[in-house]
């Protein structure tokens, strides 16, 4: 019984050490309080002309395109016109008389 009692007065005191307490935070009343609501007059007079803006400034220039692609074969020429004839050539000398050049010519083939 002495070591029950001492057992039980420890199991109940960390029992009370290990509940965590929560404290509460009472949350604040929201009044409201009512605003009163504009209401709008006549309309005024226009106003003057704003003044004219400034120019903006030049663009960049863009940059340079890539180079195109090449062109196709071009046609075959037409056929150049006929020269005119040549002139004549120089008159040749007139042949002499071999000496002793023999001349064989041979008779005719008897026909069958």
């Amino acid at each position: 019984m002495k070591y029950s009692m001492l057992i039980s007065a420890i199991v109940t005191a960390l029992a009370l050490t290990a509940c965590e307490k929560a404290v509460v935070v009472p949350t604040p009343a929201v009044i409201t309080v009512p605003v009163p609501t504009p209401v709008p007059g006549p309309a005024g007079p226009a106003g003057a002309a704003g003044a004219t803006g400034s120019t903006g400034s030049t663009g960049y220039t863009g940059a340079t395109g890539s180079t195109g692609a090449t062109g196709s074969t071009g046609y075959t020429g037409a056929t150049g016109a006929t020269g005119s004839t040549g002139d004549t050539g120089a008159q040749g000398q007139r042949g002499r008389t071999g000496g002793d050049t023999v001349i064989i010519v041979p008779p005719e083939q008897p026909k069958r």
